[in-house]
């Protein structure tokens, strides 16, 4: 039985997590943590108490599924290390020195990121990239719908579905991302990837991308319907990277995408 820590128990991916885990054949629930001072410290869930010592749990696993906050994952990360156990981050709006913190973190154990783990997401990613390929010239724009409690924009998807379009065309989505536009713009800039983003009602996630061509267009859609998707592919992860080397890993590597 592969032993699962949940950090972020007391959010709403949290709560689905736990859920998923408690009824995932060979996986066993070994703990869960919530902020200092949160609401579910102390609360019994599928037969596990609710701490707020990560490094503690750490201890008891083999691998954590971190659905926090960006300011928490240094923590997160030295808990997971201190005890060489393997963690699956799933903790959007990450900026670079996160990713600085998760590399140095991979070069001691094994970690998944990933700004989606939607098994749905991951296919979709790898389409994106095949697409932005082969329609070199065509242009590509990104929107996505959230929910009205989301705090960043664009989501951490929807810049990673970015990430794969201008991959699939061998260059730097910092260098072609047009992430806003208002008032007198002028004509789209050849090679630019956009990106719009709405927020409204409970909308777990919606992801469009369209590629644009003349007389022509694709749209590649991703819907959530809820949040369960992201719990079963963050414990898919979690089973997949249990006693895998010390690396930085990505849903593509859970699902074997990258030949495909």
């Amino acid at each position: 039985m592969i032993r699962i820590g949940i950090l972020g128990a007391g959010g709403r991916m949290g709560q689905a997590l736990l859920a998923a885990a408690a009824a995932s054949p060979g996986l066993t629930l070994a703990g869960g943590i919530d902020r200092a001072g949160g609401d579910a410290i102390g609360a019994v869930v599928g037969g596990i108490t609710i701490g707020d010592d990560a490094a503690a749990l750490a201890h008891i696993c083999d691998v954590l599924i971190d659905f926090t906050v960006p300011a928490a994952l240094a923590g997160n990360l030295a808990a997971a290390r201190a005890a060489a156990c393997a963690i699956v981050i799933g903790t959007t709006g990450l900026e670079p020195e996160h990713h600085t913190a998760i590399d140095a973190a991979a070069a001691a154990i094994a970690v998944v990121q990933a700004a989606n783990t939607s098994l749905g997401i991951a296919v979709t990613a790898a389409l994106v990239r095949r697409a932005a390929a082969a329609l070199a010239d065509w242009d590509i724009e990104i929107a996505e719908l959230h929910h009205r409690m989301k705090v960043d924009a664009p989501s951490g998807t929807a810049l990673a579905l970015g990430q794969a379009a201008a991959a699939g065309r061998g260059v730097a989505l910092a260098d072609v991302a047009v992430r806003s536009r208002d008032g007198i713009t002028g004509p789209r800039v050849d090679g630019s990837i956009g990106f719009a983003s709405l927020r409204g009602g409970s909308a777990a996630g919606d992801h469009i991308v369209l590629f644009a061509g003349e007389g022509e267009r694709i749209e590649i859609v991703h819907r959530a319907e809820n949040r369960d998707i992201f719990a079963r592919g963050a414990l898919t992860a979690a089973a997949w990277v249990t006693g895998k080397p010390a690396g930085r890993y990505t849903m593509d590597d859970v699902l074997g995408l990258h030949d495909r």
